[in-house]
């Protein structure tokens, strides 16, 4: 008897694979509710269409008979399906079960691993003691610096900006007098939230504190726009990377108060402000309060991006940094960043939701966060940069310093 085929999950990442030896299509799950890697070949990849939770098994079947020039596909058809389940990544109950059970697990641990060594940055301590001190440097900024903005993307692509914002950071005499507040972009998290979480971070460096008063103050204070132990956490790049330089610069056990912002989705495609959303409004009260009363005790790393564009993020053009089409995304770049330099958050906004954010700054709700919570910091771009991610797409990035404008 025919029945309806599970859809696809909507929220895992496809690839073309890189090895002409082996070509098809990847698909891994960027959540890691599932570890599994497929390689689609590519006659098979069209057969993926079926997926779509409407057609049939009679239509994977016709499909792949049409494909193979065969009629009996049944066991092809039972391995393709058999393959996708058992890899969680098709929309149905095992796939909740496994989503269920690794999100109830990230909740008991207490310590948030290192989900990014051995592959962004070496695993090995000495090895990347050696890296950091080479590529990054030290601090020999003025203590005047309340915050910078770096990068999260991979530091093979972004050193030099990586570089421009850490060595911007003040000389403290003592780093662990202070909590570092660390504005992440939230890039699996729901719109209109704050991913909070309690967890140790752990690098290869050593552990760095979470602030657990600062942090139940926001929960508390918030409660509608947090989410606590958010399982995001787990496997966000953007601020695994900034507690790793961090640690480099003013030690291991540096502390920490990580938010992951998720993006403002309503207020980029239907206008407003952010904090139109009475509980968006209740976070950003909170923290700002945070700040006011903190004083000099915190200071604020934001890790963002900025534009991405190219075939990679679903745009028709071929993007090649500093060329053609991008000269103009650079232009654009800058142009924002001119209204984050002079802290004008409405103009800043209004540039973002032109177009309902075209460039797709993935740092937009971050950097929000931060001038709607810091009213009085004013910004300096310290270095921009356009990284080529794969030979059709681009990301844009920039190191920024922020000093109080009193």
């Amino acid at each position: 008897m025919s029945q309806a085929l599970p859809r696809l999950r909507f929220n895992l990442d496809f690839a073309p694979s890189p090895d002409p030896q082996r070509p098809g299509l990847y698909i891994r799950d960027p959540y890691h509710y599932s570890d599994a890697t497929l390689l689609v070949p590519p006659p098979l990849v069209q057969a993926l269409e079926c997926f779509d939770g409407v057609q049939t098994t009679l239509d994977l079947r016709s499909e792949l008979v049409r494909i193979t020039g065969e009629l009996q596909v049944g066991e092809l058809e039972q391995h393709l399906f058999d393959s996708l389940n058992s890899a969680g990544f098709l929309d149905n109950d095992f796939y909740r079960e496994l989503k269920a059970k690794r999100e109830a697990e990230f909740a008991q641990e207490t310590v948030r691993e290192a989900a990014f060594a051995g592959s962004a940055y070496p695993s090995g301590r000495l090895l990347l003691r050696d890296v950091l001190t080479s590529r990054l440097g030290s601090a020999q900024g003025g203590n005047g610096t309340v915050a910078i903005a770096a990068p999260h993307a991979s530091p093979d692509g972004a050193w030099d900006t990586y570089r421009a914002a850490y060595q911007s950071l003040p000389r403290f005499d003592n780093g662990q007098d202070r909590t570092f507040v660390i504005l992440g972009t939230s890039h699996y998290g729901a719109p209109d939230h704050f991913g909070l979480t309690r967890k140790t971070f752990t690098t290869p460096l050593g552990d760095a504190t979470p602030d657990t008063a600062l942090i139940d103050e926001l929960a508390e204070a918030a409660p509608g726009a947090v989410r606590m132990e958010d399982y995001c956490h787990s496997v966000e790049h953007s601020i695994e990377f900034q507690v790793l330089f961090l640690q480099h610069v003013y030690g291991p056990s540096v502390r920490i108060l990580p938010i992951l912002c998720g993006p403002f989705v309503k207020s980029v495609y239907e206008g407003g402000m952010p904090e139109e959303n009475s509980h968006v409004a209740a976070f950003f009260d909170a923290l700002g309060n945070i700040f006011a009363r903190e004083g000099g005790r915190l200071f604020t790393v934001l890790g963002i991006d900025m534009a991405h564009m190219g075939q990679r993020y679903g745009d028709p053009i071929r993007a090649r940094a500093k060329v053609g089409e991008m000269i103009a995304i650079e232009d654009r770049d800058r142009k924002r960043i001119e209204q984050i330099e002079a802290g004008d958050l409405r103009a800043y906004w209004s540039m973002v939701q032109d177009g309902h954010d075209d460039l797709k700054w993935c740092g937009s709700a971050p950097l929000y966060t931060f001038l709607k919570t810091r009213p009085e910091v004013r910004g300096k771009l310290l270095h921009y940069h356009q990284w080529q991610i794969d030979p059709g797409s681009v990301v844009s990035f920039g190191a920024m310093q922020f000093c109080d404008g009193h």
